[in-house]
């Protein structure tokens, strides 16, 4: 069973993770498109908008789990 107390921390930790691989594949996605793949590149940051709409909610959603009762 998961100790509730740790929910906030490991939510907030996998936020972290997300938000570094989404700035990695931007890089990657700058990288392709600075070698003539425009189309991917642009396909890549379409995919990235999802995590970029779903962000703010996320970081929200952590601070009040994060409030002290």
């Amino acid at each position: 069973m998961l100790n509730s107390d740790l929910l906030p921390s490991l939510l907030f930790n996998i936020n972290e993770n997300q938000l570094a691989l989404e700035a990695a594949i931007m890089e990657l996605s700058n990288w392709v498109e600075a070698r003539g793949s425009a189309d991917v590149a642009d396909n890549v940051r379409g995919a990235l908008d999802t995590i970029g709409k779903n962000e703010e909610f996320i970081k929200q959603t952590l601070a009040v789990l994060m409030i002290p009762e």
